[in-house]
């Protein structure tokens, strides 16, 4: 895993100690010697937790390091947070989730409350809106049903002519690869003019 530090095991290696005859420039060489490999060691045990985590979350190397975007990432609304916040924790983690897939989507990304107290984001248009109920978390696509759907995670909706639906139970994953692809598609229809204009020039 060279290049995840400064330096690395090649480099320790150069120091040879048998080189070396002064007792106290010996010294000097293994305790640099320690320190490069100690750094090394520490920098690839946390590029491995990086990856474990991403693995467990159902993602990838790449994921880790590239295609997510944390809350920290982002300008939040407070009044979205508040909403959150007021949520039974396996909900809290959904609407999270979709949260930072939708910014990660596209970093012009911005969220707003509509309908009073309804989380939406938005970009040249709408893209999506969080609504939590009693048993499951909804997420409206507002992609006027022309965006691709080939892994099927849409689950309500298929006919309405503004706005799909996906459910998400509790213990149920969120299919963040093709939700953030649809997300993609949605905000690239929305700089194109939006799914009116596009249906129209079908």
């Amino acid at each position: 895993m060279r290049g995840l530090a400064e330096g690395g095991p090649e480099d320790a290696d150069e120091m040879r100690l048998g080189d070396v005859g002064d007792p106290r420039q010996r010294r000097d060489v293994e305790r640099l010697s320690v320190v490069a490999i100690h750094r090394v060691a520490r920098a690839e045990h946390a590029a491995v937790g990086l990856f474990h985590g991403s693995a467990h979350a159902g993602g990838s190397w790449h994921d880790a390091g590239c295609s997510t975007m944390t809350s920290a990432s982002y300008d939040r609304d407070p009044r979205v947070d508040e909403y959150v916040d007021a949520l039974p924790e396996w909900q809290q983690a959904i609407c999270r989730q979709v949260r930072d897939l939708v910014h990660a989507a596209d970093p012009e990304v911005e969220e707003t409350i509509k309908r009073r107290v309804q989380p939406y984001f938005v970009l040249q248009g709408n893209i999506c809106a969080l609504l939590a109920t009693k048993d499951h978390v909804n997420v409206f696509l507002y992609d006027g049903a022309i965006v691709p759907d080939p892994e099927g995670i849409i689950t309500a909706g298929h006919d309405n002519k503004t706005a799909r639906t996906i459910a998400v139970y509790e213990g149920e994953p969120v299919n963040a690869p093709a939700l953030r692809r649809m997300f993609e598609q949605i905000i690239a229809n929305n700089r194109a003019g939006g799914w009116r204009r596009l249906k129209k020039q079908a």
